[in-house]
C-alpha cells in the first residue's frame, strides 16, 4: 500500500510537472488574434475573483494589489493539475505591494473546460484574452509553476511587447517528453514503468486541459530579466533505479531555460520539492519581487 502511494505522488509530481509540454516547434507558434486580440482593458478593475469571457468560454479570474504606474502586472500561473486557489497565499503576500492576478486555465479550477485537444498555440490564445482584461497594452511579469512555467516560457518570446519579465518555478523542461523516455525505458517494470506510462498518456493530451505535450528549443524573450528556481530535494530520486537520472534530466531542463534572456539567473530553493512557492515561499515570493522591481526600473 505505501508502495503503491508513493508511486501514485511520485506520478502526480512528474504529471504536474510534465503537463506541461513543449511548445516551439513549427505549427506551435502562441502568435493570435481574432476573438483573442490585444487591446485596451475592458470595465473595472478586477478585485476578488471574476468569471470573463475568452472567445466564448468562461475563465476564472483572480486580481489583487493596487495598479501602481510603472510596474508591470503579475501575473501566476499555476501547474498541470492545480488550480488558481493553490497560488491564493503566494498572490496575497505579492499584493501587498504589487498589482497580481491568476487565472484558471480552460479544464483547470472554475474555467470552463475545452471543446476538444488544446496545443500551445490555442493555451496561449487564452493567455492573451486573459492579460488583455487584466493589463491591457501594459507589461506584465508571468510567473509560473510545473507546467505553468513551460507555458509562460513558449508565450514571451511571440510576445515580447508585453511580457517584460518570467519567473519559472521548478517549470517542465522543454525536452521533458524526451527526458522520460530516456531515462525510463520501456522495459522498466513496476512503479518506474507506472510512472513512464502516465506520463507519456498526459503527454499525448490525456489530462484536464486536454493539452498536447511536445518537446521543443527554448526561443528567446529578448533582454529581459528571467528567474529559473529549481527544487533543492530531489524527489523525483525516489522513482526507482531511474530516478537519480530523471534528476539530472530535470536539472538540465532547468538550466537549458536560461536559454531565453541574456538576463537569465538560476537558483535552487534548497528546502523545497517540486512545490516551491509553497514548501519555501519566501524564495518563490523574493524571485518575482526582484523581477518586477527590475521591469519597473527597465521602464
Amino acid at each position: 500500500m505505501i508502495r503503491k502511494i508513493k508511486t501514485a505522488a511520485i506520478a502526480a509530481a512528474c504529471c504536474t510537472v510534465v503537463g506541461a509540454g513543449l511548445a516551439g516547434c513549427e505549427g506551435d507558434s502562441m502568435a493570435d488574434g481574432g476573438l483573442f486580440s490585444s487591446g485596451k482593458p475592458k470595465g473595472d478593475l478586477i478585485t476578488g475573483t471574476e468569471k470573463i469571457e475568452v472567445g466564448g468560454k468562461s475563465v476564472n479570474v483572480s486580481c489583487a494589489g493596487d495598479a501602481v504606474k510603472g510596474k508591470p502586472v503579475i501575473v501566476l500561473m499555476h501547474g498541470g493539475g492545480d488550480g488558481l486557489d493553490k497560488l491564493a497565499a503566494t498572490q496575497k503576500e505579492l499584493s501587498k505591494d504589487d498589482r497580481v492576478c491568476s487565472y484558471d486555465r480552460l479544464g483547470a479550477g472554475k474555467s470552463d473546460p475545452p471543446d476538444g485537444p488544446q496545443d500551445f498555440s490555442s493555451t496561449g490564445k487564452v493567455l492573451t484574452g486573459v492579460l488583455d482584461r487584466i493589463a491591457g497594452d501594459g507589461p506584465v511579469v508571468l510567473a509560473g509553476h510545473s507546467l505553468g512555467g513551460l507555458i509562460a516560457a513558449r508565450y514571451a518570446p511571440d510576445h515580447r511587447d508585453r511580457v517584460k519579465g518570467l519567473v519559472l518555478m521548478d517549470a517542465t523542461p522543454p525536452t521533458m517528453v524526451e527526458d522520460i523516455t530516456r531515462a525510463i525505458p520501456a522495459s522498466a517494470k513496476g512503479p518506474a514503468a507506472e510512472v513512464r506510462a502516465q506520463n507519456l498518456a498526459i503527454f499525448q493530451g490525456q489530462n484536464p486541459e486536454k493539452l498536447t505535450i511536445t518537446d521543443g528549443k527554448v526561443g528567446s524573450a529578448g533582454n529581459i530579466p528571467v528567474e529559473v528556481i529549481k527544487h533543492g530535494k530531489p524527489y523525483l530520486a525516489a522513482i526507482p533505479t531511474y530516478g537519480p537520472r530523471l534528476e539530472r534530466s530535470w536539472s538540465a531542463g532547468q538550466r537549458a531555460w536560461l536559454a531565453l534572456s541574456s538576463r537569465s539567473k538560476l537558483s535552487t530553493a534548497p528546502k523545497s520539492g517540486h512545490y516551491i512557492y509553497l514548501e519555501q515561499p519566501e524564495a518563490a515570493v523574493k524571485a518575482v519581487q526582484r523581477v518586477t522591481a527590475k521591469v519597473a526600473g527597465d521602464g
